[in-house]
């Protein structure tokens, strides 16, 4: 189904040119499944999603592009090491290795969504100290912010620890989707999660909402796969409107364009319509609609919001899934998102803001 010339005008304004300021085989998703329960928390945080929820909706009145980063950053969260908040640790001093947080991969995510999670976690450590991962916050306020835009409000399953395993920005290349990655190797990717052919084309629909840098784009603008010429399967309208903000050359490292370009703002199924009208913005975008083993869900859901909703929830609950923590061996309560609980300087910060117990001893619920 082709936008209206209407629908395509209004894509053809919201280029932005500044930054939004901005494999193993085992199946893992499945292992710890049985740990999490929607309430978890109901005696030891029984505030805990309404505290979340005042925080993202606070900020997404302020910065609705909080909300698609927030997204991708629960997304490769789980894609790397699980969903343990290790994306969130922030570098150690005199550290040789770089953290998750740091990886190329990462670095276009906006401070905005590691800074929600912070907020979010420092009002929650006031009513519980030392109770609530920053896996479980990351969780909540990725359902939060897709909900906000749009989405569906589906129940968040909670009781991940945050991982005690040094995050490294070695590991994220070979565990997160690209914006040139052939469908065989999402799939591959995928399933290495425990996730499914129908979660790789649902959680695709996170494109609804969100941008990307030219960089992840401008060879189909220009030089597709070697040719020097336009990639075919791009509509000639998104063509020359991409040109335009998206140089060949430099000048245009600020600049992004929306994934969904018809209800860039909208969460909803208008990104699947827009893939059989030829404006998908990456080439795995538009392979979803040119692979005949993921074409049959791309019209179902472009035919179909309500079921891409109802989908989109399950697949979320999936992802949340995956390489979950428990326990002292594998997991700590972090205090603060950014610093792992172990150093001293994670403590000093704790004690500065006043959110240690009166012992000062580590709180957390047992297993």
């Amino acid at each position: 189904m082709s936008p209206s010339s209407s629908m395509l005008t209004l894509f053809f304004s919201t280029i932005i040119t500044t930054s939004l300021s901005t494999i193993p085989t085992v199946n893992t998703s499945l292992l710890h499944h049985r740990y999490l329960t929607v309430d978890y928390y109901a005696k030891t945080c029984p505030q805990l999603e309404q505290i979340v929820g005042f925080v993202t909706s606070q900020k997404f009145k302020d910065s609705p592009a909080t909300a698609p980063a927030t997204i991708r950053l629960f997304f490769h969260d789980c894609f790397v090491q699980g969903c343990d908040g290790s994306i969130l640790i922030s570098s150690k001093p005199g550290s040789a290795e770089l953290p998750e947080k740091e990886s190329d991969d990462n670095s276009e995510i906006p401070a905005d969504a590691y800074d929600v999670i912070e907020t979010a976690k420092a009002m929650v450590e006031r009513k519980c100290p030392g109770v609530v991962s920053c896996a479980d916050i990351l969780a909540l306020a990725a359902r939060d912010f897709i909900h906000l835009a749009g989405g569906p409000y589906y129940p968040v399953k909670k009781g991940r620890w945050d991982g005690k395993q040094k995050p490294k920005a070695s590991l994220v290349y070979t565990n997160v989707p690209h914006a040139n990655s052939t469908i065989d190797h999402l799939l591959k990717l995928f399933s290495s999660k425990g996730l499914t052919l129908n979660d790789l084309v649902v959680l695709s629909g996170a494109h609804s909402i969100g941008f990307a840098h030219c960089k992840h784009f401008v060879n189909r603008l220009y030089n597709f796969q070697g040719t020097n010429k336009p990639d075919p399967d791009m509509d000639p309208r998104l063509l020359k409107s991409l040109r335009m903000s998206c140089p060949q050359y430099g000048g245009n490292i600020g600049v992004v364009a929306p994934f969904d370009v018809t209800t860039p703002f909208a969460f909803d199924n208008a990104y699947y319509q827009n893939l059989q009208g030829k404006l998908g913005l990456l080439a795995t975008d538009k392979a979803l609609f040119l692979d005949p083993r993921t074409k049959p869900l791309v019209q179902t859901f472009s035919n179909d919001k309500n079921k891409f909703l109802q989908e989109f929830s399950s697949s979320m609950e999936r992802l949340g899934n995956v390489g979950v923590k428990r326990g002292k061996k594998h997991g700590e309560i972090r205090r603060v998102c950014g610093v792992r609980y172990g150093t001293s300087k994670c403590r000093l910060e704790h004690l500065q803001w006043g959110v240690l117990g009166a012992s000062g001893s580590d709180v957390a619920k047992p297993d």
